[in-house]
């Protein structure tokens, strides 16, 4: 039988280890703060990327890629941007290895570049200093440019998918004509993150926009999808910039306009990565392993033939695999486990482990019968049901178990959200509860970072849709224009 996962309620952090490492979805690197990314693990990243560029294109969007490498000059062009960025660069400053006298490898001094290159943490720099070759009318406008890349950041504290020192992403770059265009822009691709999170990811996001402290380093405005995991931690799955004319200013990137007037493009940028995969586990998994809604399983069913001896074998295989071309005909995507080194009870506890939506199992009595064993991951719960009709049963049940994974986080994220309007009770909440709270918070900067020092929660996010709400601060007593939302935080 495969190993065991940790119990949640024993140890949450190495659950979540086990579920990565025994569901095989990625595994530690030879160097620190990495991952190698193993085929089940990045087959979901393929699918996730499937439906989101199909997304990004039908809204106008196109794939381009910039280089890995960014001047120094670059970075240091817009000033709130290189603050933000300084200490997680990674810097290239030799082209070429050498040996010293002990025969140790070094860089070699002659090979000193004469402008040191930044490991990209992101694009905006070397992006925009394009974009001012490109833009020059608003002819020229809208650009709306995407990028599949890998991005380092230098972290210091690591987690497999939620927070590596490389990382696979998207990153979209736009540059539009009017502050209007550009923020519109902003929100639809927010829209667009909180499609997929929800459809395709069954997870449950509250749309919010940033505090000044909690923004992207040089944008005027940062929208997010804030999602709640199962030990009550909030996670940012994706944000959405608002830069205004902050790079088109530092990269002189203008356009005539209408009116035959010279004036700063306005822009965007937005983002999702790896880090979704790491929300997926925590927001579906159960103590048996990993669990994945089938629209971005790397497989929606597993097929398991039972037999006995090669007569049965033969058999049963025969009907595994026409199972599998009526099933693959239909669009879904199937394997069947024909190992004959392992026991059918390993394949069911190695298929729960991975996550797999359904197992289809079939022997010798099935053949007789003409039907199947359907297993479904997210109940576990089994059923025999004849072979005739079964891809309309299957279609059915992949549904069923989408909308129920989704259904399932937004009650248990409804259970975990709590309204509060004293501090006392905040504090009491936070600590002994977790999960989303909601209270009224007076705007300033000071009262923020008190709550954080004294909690560790921070504001998530202003949500896009509250109430108007006049209150008091619950710490200052200050007057508040509405609630915010505040949690903990991967």
């Amino acid at each position: 039988m495969a190993d065991a996962v940790t119990p949640r309620a024993e140890d949450y952090s190495q659950w979540y280890i086990d579920v990565v490492r025994k569901a095989k979805l990625a595994d530690y690197s030879p160097v620190r703060g990495c991952m190698v990314i193993r085929p089940n693990g990045y087959a979901l990243w393929e699918n996730m990327k499937q439906a989101l560029d199909g997304m990004f294109k039908a809204t106008g969007h196109e794939n381009m890629y910039f280089p890995l490498f960014i001047p120094q000059r670059f970075m240091a062009r817009e000033a709130e941007h290189v603050e933000g960025f300084a200490k997680e660069c990674a810097v290239v400053t030799h082209s070429r290895l050498t040996t010293n006298d002990e025969g140790e490898l070094i860089p070699d001094p002659e090979s000193a570049l004469d402008e040191a290159l930044i490991v990209r943490p992101t694009s905006e720099t070397i992006i925009w200093h394009t974009f001012a070759d490109w833009v020059q009318s608003y002819r020229d406008l809208p650009l709306l440019m995407n990028q599949w890349a890998n991005v380092v950041r230098w972290e210091m504290r690591t987690r497999l998918f939620l927070r590596t020192m490389e990382f696979l992403w998207q990153e979209g770059h736009t540059a539009h004509a009017t502050k209007e265009e550009a923020v519109e822009e902003a929100l639809r691709m927010l829209d667009v993150y909180t499609r997929f999170a929800e459809e395709y990811m069954a997870m449950p996001v509250i749309r919010g926009v940033k505090t000044p402290s909690e923004r992207f380093a040089g944008a005027v405005d940062t929208y997010c999808i804030e999602a709640l995991m199962q030990d009550n931690k909030a996670l940012q799955a994706g944000t959405s910039h608002f830069l205004g004319q902050n790079f088109a200013k530092a990269f002189d990137c203008t356009f005539t306009n209408e009116r035959n007037e010279e004036e700063y493009v306005w822009a965007t940028s937005w983002g999702v990565s790896t880090r979704l995969i790491g929300g997926l586990i925590m927001t579906h998994s159960d103590d048996q392993g990993l669990v994945l809604p089938p629209k971005l399983a790397r497989w929606h069913a597993v097929v398991v033939p039972i037999y006995f001896n090669d007569d049965q074998r033969a058999a049963v295989l025969e009907a595994a695999d026409r199972i599998r071309k009526e099933l693959e005909d239909a669009g879904l995507s199937i394997h069947v486990d024909d190992d004959d080194t392992q026991s059918p009870g390993w394949k069911f506890n190695e298929y729960e482990l991975q996550g797999v939506p359904l197992r289809i199992a079939i022997g010798p009595r099935d053949l007789e019968n003409d039907n199947v064993e359907l297993a479904r991951r997210d109940t576990r719960e089994k059923e025999i049901v004849p072979q005739d009709g079964l891809v309309e049963r299957i279609e059915g049940l992949l549904d069923e178990i989408q909308t129920s994974l989704y259904e399932k986080a937004l009650r248990r994220r409804a259970e975990n959200t709590t309204v509060v309007d004293t501090y006392d009770e905040f504090k009491e909440v936070i600590e002994e509860k977790g999960g989303f709270v909601l209270a009224h918070w007076d705007g300033s900067a000071e009262t923020e970072a008190r709550i954080k020092d004294e909690t560790a929660a921070t504001i998530r996010c202003i949500p896009l849709d509250r109430e108007a709400e006049p209150g008091e601060d619950m710490l200052t007593g200050k007057p508040s224009k509405g609630r915010v939302v505040f949690a903990r935080a991967y």
